[in-house]
C-alpha cells in the first residue's frame, strides 16, 4: 500500500483559503466524508478537535497533520489542502500552514496504514517536495509529484536490502505520544541531517505500529553515541556506559545537525542505569514545576482504572440492594449476595486506588527502585500506621499517599546516589537487596511520623465541631460539607464522616444530610465541567468525566480524587465551596438523613428530599462554575509531539 492509494482526487482541495485553523478542519474534515470514509462527520470532527486541544498538529516548516483515530472512520484515508498565502495553525515557530494532510485511522482497524502514514511525514521534511505540492496545478498533478516521490525514496523491494558492513557512528532512538508523525519526521530529519555530515546513522522509531528498525547490541557496542529525541518512555538500559543525549522528539525535527554533531564531538556525559533515573538527561527549559507534574500525571493515569472500575462495582451494589429492598443502615450494600460480591471486589480496587498513586509517582522518579518505596508508603497512609500501632486508625488519604509518593521517588535517588561510593562487586545486589531495604525503613519512619499529626489533627476537628453544633446549623452545614471535599479521604473527611455517623446514633440525623452532601458534590461538580467546559481538561479527563455523574450520585467522593491530583489548587477549592454551599443549604432546608452511605440510593429516607436535591444540584453548579474560572484551557499550543 502506498501513500496515493489513500489519498483521493476528490479528497484534495488546492489554493484553499480558509481564514482560521477552524475553518481549515472543517474543509479538511468535508474532504474526507466526500471521498466515503467517513460514517459520520461529527464524530470524527469532535475527535479531531480534542487531538488539536491536546496540541496543535502544526509542525512548523509550513506543515499541518491534523489526525485522529475514531470509530466513525471506515477504512484509513488521507486528504490534503494546499494555502497558498497560509493560515494561522498555531505552529510552534509562529509561522502560517500553507500544506496541511488530514489523516482519518479506524479506532479498532489494523495499524497497516502506518507504515505508509511514516512514509508521508518523512518526505514532507524535503522543502523541493513541499514547494512541488504548494505549487501544483490540479489534483493529478498533486498525486504525480508524491508518487514520484514515493517510488524514488521507496522503490519497490527488487531485492532485499544489504547489510550495512561499517558499524553506525550514530545511533538514535524517536518517539512521541501518539507515533504516527513526530516520530517519524525527527527520523527523517536525523537521518537528513547525517547524510548532510557524511556521517552513518541508525534510527529506531517507536511509532503507534510498534518498534521498527530496533537497535541491536552490536549498533549500540560499535556507535560513538545515541541521540534519545523522546516524548514517551523507552528502553534504556540497554544504553548503559555510552554516551547519550536524551532530548524532546521536536529537537530532533529542529536542531538534528547540532544534536549528532555533538554526539561527534564527544561533549555528551555518559549515561549510567542503575534502575534509577540516568545522569545524562537533558530536558531542555523544562521547569522544576513541569517535571512535578509529569510525575504526579503518571500516578494519576495509573490510578484512575482502579478509581473508575472499583466505584462503578460500588455503586452497582447499592442499586442491586435498592432493587432488593435491603434495610439501608451501615451494612447498605451487602445485604443480598449479590451485591455483597460487588462491594467487596469494588472495596479490593478501592483499596489499591491511593498505593497505586504513590507508586507510580514514586516509580517516574526513580524508576523501578521508587515504585516499592512509594507503593508502601502510600499503603501507610491508608492504614494509619504509627510507631505505636502498625494498623493505625489515622489515616492521611490521598494527600498523604501524594506526600509518600515524592518523598519516597527522592529519598530513593538520595540512596542511589549515596550508594555511588560502594564497591563495584556490590553493584548487582544495589537494586535487588539494599535499594529496597533502604527505602522501605526510610518510608516507614517517615509515614508513622507523619500520621500522628493527621491523628491529632483528626480529634481537634471532632471537637470543634462538636462545639460548633448548637451555634450555628448552617455553618455547621458548610463546614462538614467542605470537610468532606477537602481532603477526600484523609483527616477532614474523616473527621466530618465519623462526625456524622455518631450523630446518628443520637438521633441527629440533619449532619449525616449534610456530611453525605457534601461528599456528592466534587465528583458531580466535575463531571459537569467536564461536559460543559470541555476545554479545560484533556481528552481522558473529559472521557472518565461521565463516570463521575454515577460516583457522585452514589456518594463515591474518591471519584474525584484523580482530577484533585493533577491539579489541586485549582479542583480542591472549588470542589470544596460547591460542597460547603450545598452542606449549609441541607441544614438550611431541615434536611435529614439516616443511613450512613449509599447516595441516591437512600434518598428514600432522606427527610425532605426535594430540597435536598435542590441543595446537591445548587452545590454542584457553584463548583463546576468555579472549576471554569479557575482552570485554564488546555488547547494552548504545547511543545511538539
Amino acid at each position: 500500500m502506498r501513500i496515493i492509494d489513500l489519498l483521493k482526487k476528490e479528497s484534495i482541495l488546492l489554493g484553499a483559503s480558509p481564514k482560521n485553523k477552524s475553518e481549515a478542519i472543517d474543509i479538511l474534515v468535508d474532504l474526507q466524508v466526500k471521498s466515503g470514509n467517513i460514517s459520520d462527520r461529527e464524530t470524527y470532527k469532535a475527535e479531531i478537535i480534542a487531538r488539536e486541544e491536546h496540541s496543535s498538529t502544526a509542525v512548523g516548516e509550513g506543515i499541518a497533520i491534523p489526525h485522529a483515530k475514531s470509530k466513525a472512520v471506515k477504512s484509513p484515508s488521507l486528504a490534503a489542502i494546499t494555502v497558498p498565502s497560509g493560515v494561522d495553525y498555531e505552529a510552534l515557530d509562529g509561522e502560517p500552514s500553507n500544506l496541511i494532510f488530514m489523516i482519518a485511522a479506524p479506532e479498532d482497524g489494523s495499524d497497516v496504514h502506518l507504515d505508509v502514514l511514516s512514509r508521508l511525514m518523512t518526505i514532507l521534511m524535503d522543502e523541493d517536495f513541499r514547494n512541488k505540492l504548494i505549487a501544483a496545478r490540479n489534483s493529478d498533478e498533486f498525486l504525480k509529484i508524491i508518487d514520484d516521490t514515493e517510488k524514488q525514496k521507496y522503490p519497490d523491494e527488487a531485492a532485499p536490502a544489504k547489510e550495512q558492513s561499517a558499524a553506525y557512528k550514530v545511533l538514535a532512538v524517536t518517539a512521541c505520544p501518539t507515533g504516527i508523525a513526530h516520530t517519524y519526521m525527527a527520523a527523517e530529519a536525523l537521518e537528513k541531517a547525517a547524510k548532510n555530515l557524511g556521517i552513518s546513522i541508525k534510527v529506531e522509531t517507536n511509532g503507534s505500529g510498534g518498534t521498527k528498525n530496533i537497535l541491536t547490541k552490536e549498533d549500540i557496542d560499535g556507535c560513538d553515541g545515541i541521540i534519545v529525541a523522546a516524548d514517551k518512555s523507552v528502553e534504556m538500559s540497554r544504553f548503559n556506559g555510552k554516551r547519550v543525549i536524551i532530548t524532546q522528539v521536536s529537537n530532533g525535527i529542529k536542531i538534528p545537525d547540532k544534536l549528532i554533531e555533538r554526539i561527534l564531538s564527544g561533549d555528551t556525559p555518559v549515561y549510567r542505569y542503575s534502575g534509577g533515573k540516568s545522569e545524562s538527561i537533558e530536558t531542555g527549559n523544562e521547569s522544576f514545576g513541569r517535571k512535578i507534574y509529569k510525575h504526579l500525571m503518571n500516578g494519576v493515569s495509573n490510578m484512575l482504572p482502579f478509581t473508575v472500575a472499583g466505584g462503578i462495582f460500588i455503586a452497582v451494589a447499592f442499586l442491586i440492594d435498592t432493587v432488593a429492598g435491603a434495610p439501608q443502615d451501615s451494612g447498605f450494600g451487602t445485604h443480598t449476595p449479590a451485591a455483597a460480591f460487588f462491594k467487596t471486589v469494588g472495596g479490593f480496587a478501592f483499596n489499591f486506588m491511593i498505593p497505586v498513586l504513590a507508586g507510580y509517582i514514586g516509580k517516574s522518579i526513580a524508576d523501578r527502585p521508587g515504585f516499592l518505596v512509594g507503593l508502601v508508603g502510600g499503603f501507610l497512609a491508608t492504614t494509619g500506621s504509627t510507631f505505636a500501632k502498625i494498623e493505625g486508625d489515622v489515616p492521611s488519604g490521598f494527600l498523604g499517599a501524594l506526600l509518600a509518593g515524592f518523598a519516597g521517588g527522592f529519598l530513593m535517588l538520595g540512596i542511589e546516589r549515596l550508594c555511588e561510593k560502594m564497591p563495584n562487586a556490590l553493584n548487582g545486589i544495589k537494586p535487588v537487596l539494599i535499594y529496597p531495604l533502604a527505602g522501605l525503613g526510610l518510608i516507614s519512619v517517615i509515614m508513622c511520623a507523619i500520621n500522628p499529626i493527621m491523628g491529632a489533627l483528626n480529634i481537634g476537628l471532632s471537637n470543634l465541631l462538636g462545639s460548633m453544633g448548637s451555634s450555628s446549623k448552617i455553618l455547621l452545614g458548610c463546614v462538614l460539607g467542605a470537610m468532606m471535599s477537602v481532603d477526600m479521604g484523609g483527616p477532614f473527611n474523616k473527621a466530618a464522616y465519623v462526625f456524622g455517623t455518631a450523630a446518628i446514633a443520637t438521633g441527629n440525623y440533619d449532619i449525616m444530610a449534610a456530611v453525605m452532601i457534601g461528599g456528592m458534590v466534587p465528583p458531580i461538580a466535575i463531571a459537569l465541567a467536564t461536559t460543559f467546559f470541555r476545554n479545560k481538561w484533556n481528552e481522558e479527563e473529559r472521557k472518565n468525566g461521565l463516570v463521575n455523574y454515577i460516583m457522585g450520585l452514589s456518594f463515591i467522593t474518591e471519584g474525584a480524587i484523580p482530577y484533585a491530583a493533577s491539579d489541586t489548587l485549582r479542583v480542591i477549592p472549588s470542589c470544596a465551596v460547591g460542597a460547603a454551599v450545598a452542606g449549609g443549604l441541607s441544614m438550611a432546608f431541615n434536611c435529614t438523613l439516616m443511613a450512613p452511605h449509599g447516595g441516591i440510593f437512600v434518598f428514600a429516607v432522606v427527610g425532605n428530599w426535594p430540597m435536598y436535591l435542590v441543595s446537591l444540584a445548587v452545590g454542584s453548579v457553584v463548583g463546576m462554575l468555579l472549576l471554569a474560572l479557575l482552570k485554564k484551557n488546555r488547547n494552548a499550543p504545547e511543545k511538539i509531539r
